[in-house]
């Protein structure tokens, strides 16, 4: 990726703590909030440089959108703004998450914060509908791409796994293309990248659930929502922690908490150990990702560069692209259940592409309207 000037770490720090704070919607939100804010506003990065981030992150197993989050840091401050961007992005997830684990431990349920999602997730389909848009002009920039980019939307909708999708993408155009590479270019290419509440855990010791935990964050591929399979595999069928019915008001209290949804672990961590068990399971799970993210962020722009890689990345790029709209339309029909929602959705929309009102403020009005509306019924 070219070099540009370094970005302020007070900068950093104030963006992706907002968006720490009112990333709702999942993987896709967090990415089109991103692209708004990186590319659209404040120019960090071209579309193209951006595209490249969230492909190479997509092929990476972890929490793929606090993966770009921790990319975006790297390109614009080293270590420095990967580490702060990646904290400012994970912890208020985790804090939100933590406190629901205290009140669900203490009183066996969450605080009502359905209100909050019913105004705020109409707003964020209409995010993801304008990153879609956006991006999609650049990944599906040729009638061979725009092509790849519908086969690879069927595919997910009829279920095949993303990394699958997104490797088949990638080897596809790089197939395309091959004939085209001289063999020099290898050379350069190499050269180029050289440089029960609480009860059912209760007697579960820290270093298995770092082991655990850290586990997951290894070989969990595609998004966070396929964390819950890996969840249920080991923390029930295995390993017999925790019951179904705590697995499940794990996932609600990271479904309805912004951020990552891998802030689930804490959740689980809090009931399995308590106040450490939290900080290990946290700790444990991200750790990966600020390695494979500082990865990401070196070599994307370089691995551009030569002509193989660049073919694969833009076929990954094309099918991260589908895979954002998949989460989008089916984001958009459990949200847009009824006249309110769909009139805060479009209103959104249009506030977004007429007006260019920030996000933020958007967010915050659709969630405050939310809990007005589900306070009426």
């Amino acid at each position: 990726m070219p070099e540009s000037p370094k970005t302020a770490s007070g900068e950093i720090l104030g963006l992706f703590l907002r968006l720490g704070l009112l990333g709702f919607g999942g993987p896709a939100a967090h990415i089109a909030l991103m692209e708004r804010e990186a590319v659209e506003q404040r120019r960090w990065l071209t579309r193209e440089q951006f595209l490249d981030l969230v492909g190479g992150c997509n092929l990476l197993p972890g929490p793929s959108s606090t993966q770009v989050a921790m990319a975006l840091g790297y390109t614009r401050n080293g270590w420095a703004g990967l580490l702060i961007a990646g904290i400012c992005f994970i912890v208020p997830a985790s804090l939100a998450t933590l406190a629901l684990a205290w009140a669900y431990v203490r009183y066996g349920h969450f605080p009502q914060a359905q209100g909050l999602l019913y105004g705020a997730k109409p707003v964020m389909v209409a995010i993801i509908a304008q990153a879609i848009w956006r991006l999609g002009h650049m990944a599906l920039r040729t009638w061979k791409l725009g092509l790849l980019g519908v086969a690879c939307l069927a595919a997910a909708f009829a279920g095949l796994p993303p990394i699958v999708i997104l490797l088949i993408a990638g080897g596809l155009m790089l197939a395309l293309a091959w004939p085209t590479f001289r063999v020099r270019t290898s050379a350069n290419g190499f050269a180029c990248i050289l440089t029960g509440v609480g009860a059912a855990g209760a007697g579960t010791g820290l270093v298995p659930i770092a082991l655990t935990f850290l586990k997951l964050g290894v070989v969990v591929f595609g998004s966070g929502y396929v964390l819950l399979a890996f969840l249920q595999a080991d923390l029930i069928d295995r390993l017999h922690w925790i019951t179904q019915q705590q697995l499940l008001d794990a996932i609600t209290a990271g479904q309805v908490t912004p951020g990552p949804v891998f802030a689930t672990a804490t959740f689980l961590g809090y009931l399995l150990h308590g106040w450490p068990g939290a900080l290990v399971a946290t700790v444990a799970i991200f750790l990966p990702s600020f390695f494979l993210a500082a990865a990401v962020g070196a070599l994307a722009g370089r691995l551009r560069q030569w002509k193989p890689a660049g073919a694969f990345i833009e076929g990954v790029n094309a099918a991260s692209v589908a895979l954002m709209a998949e989460v989008g339309f089916l984001l958009g029909k459990a949200t847009l259940i009824d006249s309110w929602t769909w009139a805060i959705g479009l209103a959104s929309a249009l506030l977004l592409l007429r007006f260019r009102v920030n996000a933020t403020w958007l967010i915050l009005g659709g969630a405050a309207l939310g809990i007005v509306l589900r306070g009426l019924h």
